[in-house]
């Protein structure tokens, strides 16, 4: 979770007064200011080489599976401007123009993303990229089945991940090769991924600045920031 430095008005509140169930159905309106701000935040940045090289190359090859931590959609902008190039803009998920082949560029966002919304009654997942009006509860998204308020589709302190992290295990598990870039592998149950490629006998390579706890079982590590060291990994040489 990233707050704001010094001074700034999140400074006063924990992640657990935030990223929670209780704090959602406590205040739901300061959760979206906070997670709104994140949004805009986000929404001007753009993915960088290490995201573009990643897409390119699941696009490239059908055994590849990307995963991802982060929330902050990168990945799949990356996957999307990979096919559609300059002509992306706001399409739906499955909107790419060669079809399903193209979805292989999608990540699978372990612990969701802040650009979904899912329904808190009945469970209705749907993209939402617009502007959220946070200024009350009644302008918050409203589900447009049933009526009942929102919440961004992310994984909260105390929430199970899901279905996606038993089909990450899998993948890993089936694995000969994993490329983990720029986590701390503290978090769990995410961190064991790599774990799962490494005891079925798979080879770990790391890009990281910083060791980290998976550095040991690691057969390379790139000590570089991934827009730096990941594009020469992916990228075919195109001189043989």
């Amino acid at each position: 979770m990233t707050f704001r430095g010094s001074g700034g008005h999140w400074k006063k509140h924990r992640p657990e007064d935030l990223a929670t169930p209780e704090a959602f159905h406590r205040d739901p309106r300061l959760v979206w200011e906070w997670y709104e701000e994140r949004r805009r935040a986000a929404a001007k940045s753009r993915p960088n080489d290490a995201h573009r090289a990643i897409a390119e190359f699941a696009l490239r090859r059908d055994d590849v599976v990307i995963a991802t931590q982060n929330v902050d959609g990168l990945h799949t902008l990356a996957a999307r401007e990979a096919v559609m190039g300059d002509k992306y803009s706001k399409q739906p998920r499955v909107s790419f123009t060669d079809g399903g082949d193209a979805n292989r560029a999608l990540p699978l966002e372990l612990h969701g993303t802040f650009y979904n919304v899912r329904c808190t009654s009945c469970g209705l997942c749907r993209e939402h990229r617009d502007l959220i009006d946070v200024s009350s509860k009644e302008t918050l998204p409203h589900c447009d089945d049933c009526g009942s308020l929102m919440r961004p589709d992310v994984v909260w302190f105390g929430e199970p991940l899901g279905v996606v992290i038993e089909r990450a295990f899998d993948c890993a598990s089936r694995s000969d090769a994993c490329l983990i870039v720029g986590t701390s592998a503290v978090v769990q149950p995410a961190a064991n991924v790599a774990m799962v490629t490494h005891q079925a006998g798979g080879v770990i390579i790391e890009v990281n600045p910083n060791e980290t706890l998976l550095t040991p079982m690691c057969e390379v590590s790139l000590r570089d920031t991934a827009a730096m060291a990941v594009p020469p990994l992916l990228t075919p040489d195109v001189d043989g």
